[in-house]
């Protein structure tokens, strides 16, 4: 069976393209070679050349100017008689041209064999989109924009589609995060951001490398899962004949190499959570997790509100960041500057909530979950003290945390995986030494003093497990190896994790996590 044909094919402007590539061929030009020289970026070009003094067309023309070879899309292109202005994009930025009737060639174009100039060529035959290969000379025109004067016009690949209307642009956002590519073309900021992404994880790596940590990459396959309260993506592995997982965090992985006598590693990688989407979760996310052996959550904390810092430092020269929320008449200013405010769970609903937690039992604060928020009743009838606690951390406090917070020291219930306080008395009301982070409402970061008695630790698990049993399809998976590598003797570690997707929505003003993936989870798009 054929397969149906795309619907652009009946497109006039598709067959438009599809008639010039034809004609292209017919004169022996390749509209796809396979190479062309550009030792340079634009930005290259401009950062070079914008202050000299180059002189004018005329000497662009005589080759007097510097010479120069780029490669770029054309986005523009506007015909003036003997000359034609056109612009080049790359990722870096867009640069002028002219083309000019006597003094551009086009590589594998002989007018006397066809009749007509290079330029009148260049006019009828390529389009915008088309990606074309540039040598020529800089000029600076009348009003002061650096040009180059083309001298040779090489086609490198004949774009049979055409780029989004100039005017109307990319605007529909569902479009724009499914064809990403185009965004890319046309949304100069949609590229800034994800190029300023890529900077980002480049300058994390070297804050973790300067601070003598390994990295270290972990599976992804995994015949259990762990490390995090989600539910799995699932698949089969043939060779085997069994189930696998989507791994939903790096941890247990991580503490196994700790255990292994690493001392301080840590892993940048893709994680699968079976979980809502929406501005700030993406079912496939990008997580950092971090663990240092003879750390604890004190140790953690500085560490990680210094990365932060030094991340705007770079980035911005400055700690303050300027949120500009999308739809909002007023910008936020964030800082980042380290310490960062820092206050315990019952602490923040104290000054938030305005309650007081120790003077309430757990009915008062179910009836205060069932009557201000729209959980699920069941759930919060079910709920142990602990849970309830942060619930309603999570309902009344957590969108007041706009500039950075760190809070510490959550109920145990929160978590299987990390250490009981060493205060007695916070030890004794099953308080973990964990925190939070959050920033403009969010939570950043996610940190322990982690578990390291493989008794508690098999306890807790076993709890877990009791969960699962009763219908909770997100709590932890018994895992027995993970156990039995507890028991070889694992060293007071400090632990964290950072949604590396959600810090860059931070650092690039991003108003959906959507905006710096890539290519965001999106449903397949049906054309009729």
């Amino acid at each position: 069976m054929s397969e149906k044909e795309p619907y652009y094919f009946q497109h006039e402007e598709y067959r438009n393209r599809l008639h010039k590539l034809q004609e292209i061929t017919k004169i022996d030009i390749d509209p796809f070679p396979h190479h062309f020289t550009s030792p340079q970026t634009i930005e290259q070009i401009i950062q070079e050349y914008k202050e000299q003094k180059l002189g004018h067309s005329d000497d662009a023309a005589s080759g007097t100017t510097p010479k120069v070879s780029i490669a770029g899309r054309l986005i523009l292109l506007r015909p003036m008689g003997k000359n034609a202005f056109a612009h080049i994009s790359d990722e870096t930025g867009r640069l002028q041209l002219m083309f000019n009737i006597e003094g551009t060639a086009v590589e594998g174009y002989h007018p006397s064999e066809n009749g007509q100039k290079p330029l009148k060529w260049i006019e009828k035959m390529i389009d915008l989109g088309d990606i074309i290969g540039i040598e020529g000379n800089l000029f600076f025109t009348q009003k002061g924009e650096l040009t180059i004067f083309v001298k040779k016009m090489t086609l490198l690949c004949k774009a049979l589609l055409p780029l989004p209307d100039k005017h109307s642009g990319l605007a529909d956002k569902e479009t724009r995060y499914r064809k990403r590519w185009l965004d890319l073309i046309v949304n100069d900021t949609a590229r800034t951001k994800l190029l300023l992404r890529s900077k980002i994880i480049k300058a994390i790596r070297k804050y973790f490398d300067d601070h003598g940590f390994t990295e270290v990459e972990t599976a992804i396959l995994q015949n259990s899962y762990g490390g995090a309260e989600a539910k799995p993506f699932m698949t089969h592995l043939n060779e085997l004949h069994q189930e696998m997982y989507l791994r939903i965090s790096l941890e247990i992985s991580l503490k196994k190499l700790i255990i292994g006598g690493l001392l301080k590693i840590y892993e940048i990688g893709k994680v699968f959570r079976n979980e809502g989407i929406d501005k700030t979760h993406n079912p496939e996310f990008t997580l950092l997790e971090s663990y240092a052996a003879y750390w604890d959550y004190n140790d953690v904390m500085s560490f990680t509100e210094n990365l932060i810092e030094s991340l705007a430092l770079e980035f911005f020269g400055d700690t303050k960041i300027r949120i500009e929320p999308e739809g909002e008449p007023s910008a936020e200013i964030i800082d980042l500057k380290a310490p960062w405010k820092k206050m315990t769970m019952k602490e923040s609903i104290a000054i938030y909530a305005n309650l007081d937690i120790d003077a309430l039992n757990d009915d008062q604060l179910k009836k205060i979950l069932l009557e201000k928020t729209t959980s699920e009743p069941q759930e919060i009838h079910k709920a142990p003290r602990g849970l309830l606690i942060a619930k309603i951390f999570e309902e009344f406090v957590e969108h007041h945390l706009t500039q950075p917070h760190h809070i510490t020291d959550h109920p145990i219930e929160t978590t299987p995986l990390c250490k009981l306080h060493r205060d007695p008395a916070q030890k004794k009301e099953r308080l973990v030494e964990r925190f939070e982070s959050f920033v403009l409402g969010k939570e950043l970061i996610n940190a322990y003093s982690e578990l390291n008695d493989p008794l508690l630790q098999r306890d807790l698990l076993l709890k877990q497990a009791e969960k699962r049993l009763a219908g909770n399809e997100e709590a932890h998976p018994f895992d027995e190896e993970f156990l039995e590598a507890i028991c070889q003797g694992m060293p007071p570690t400090g632990g964290f994790g950072i949604g590396i997707d959600r810090l860059v929505m931070i650092l690039t003003n991003a108003s959906s996590i959507r905006d710096v993936i890539y290519f965001p989870l999106m449903k397949p798009e049906h054309h009729t």
